[in-house]
C-alpha cells in the first residue's frame, strides 16, 4: 500500500510497550509522528529512540504524540528500553508498537526491498489532528534521521496549514515566510499587518506571523 500525502493514515489496532491502542483514537486531537525501525538492539535506532525521549519537551510544546515501530515482540522491546535509557541518559516516554506480524509495517509500506523480510527502513510519516497524512521521509537502515529537521517540518506545517503562507528553504521558526502566490497585494495588507516585501511579484515575504 502507498501512502501518499494528503491520504487518510491508516488505522490500526497494536499492542505497544505502554498497553493496546487503536492509533486514530490514542492520537485524538494531537499530531502524530509515525516512525519506523529495522529491529530492536540496532545502534542506530537506538541512538533515534533515545533523541526522541530527550525531546519530548518539544515535541509536546507542538502538540506532537510520538510512536515507534518494530517487528519485534513486546518483551523484546522492553529489554531494548533498559539499554536506550542507560546509554542514551533518558526515560523513555512514548510508546514503541511490537509489529510482530508486520500489520503496520505493511500498511504504511515500511518493509524495505530487497534485504530481509524483517528489515523495515527508517520511514517517518507526520499527520495531522485530522488524521491526514501531512509528510513522509524515508531514510535508508544507514542513515540515522535528523530529528531537528522533524522539529522544522512540523513548524512549518502547523504554520502553513492556518495561514497563507509557505515557508523558504532552510527556514526556522521565527524567521519571514513567503506568502502565497494565490494573495492578492490588497488582500496580503490586509493579513499580514506586519507587511510585507516584494521581491518580485510572485515572491513577497512577510515576518512569520506567529512571531
Amino acid at each position: 500500500m502507498t501512502i501518499r500525502l494528503g491520504d487518510t493514515a491508516p488505522d490500526f489496532t497494536a499492542v505497544t510497550t505502554e498497553g493496546t491502542i487503536n492509533f486514530h483514537e490514542w492520537l485524538g486531537d494531537s499530531w502524530g509522528l509515525l516512525f519506523s525501525h529495522p529491529a530492536d538492539f540496532t545502534p542506530v535506532c537506538t541512538t533515534e529512540l533515545g533523541r526522541t525521549a530527550a525531546l519530548q519537551g518539544e515535541f509536546q510544546k507542538r502538540n506532537v504524540k510520538a510512536l515507534a515501530v518494530s517487528v519485534d515482540p513486546v518483551d523484546s522491546h522492553h529489554e531494548w528500553i533498559k539499554d536506550i535509557e542507560e546509554t542514551q541518559h533518558v526515560t523513555m516516554n512514548f510508546p514503541i508498537i511490537a509489529d510482530e506480524d508486520k500489520k503496520v509495517a505493511e500498511l504504511y509500506d515500511m518493509i524495505h526491498p530487497g534485504i530481509t523480510e524483517k528489515s523495515t527502513v527508517r520511514s517517518v510519516f507526520i499527520i495531522g489532528p485530522d488524521k491526514k497524512v501531512k509528510t513522509t521521509i524515508t531514510y535508508p537502515p544507514s542513515t540515522g534521521r535528523n530529528f531537528m529537521e522533524i522539529l522544522r517540518v512540523i513548524d512549518s506545517l502547523q504554520l502553513t496549514a492556518y495561514e497563507k503562507v509557505a515557508t523558504p528553504a532552510d527556514w526556522k521558526h521565527g524567521e519571514d515566510v513567503v506568502i502565497l502566490p494565490s494573495v492578492s497585494d490588497e488582500d496580503a495588507r490586509q493579513q499580514f499587518p506586519k507587511g510585507f516585501k516584494t521581491i518580485k511579484p510572485y515572491l513577497r515575504l512577510t515576518p512569520d506571523p506567529k512571531k
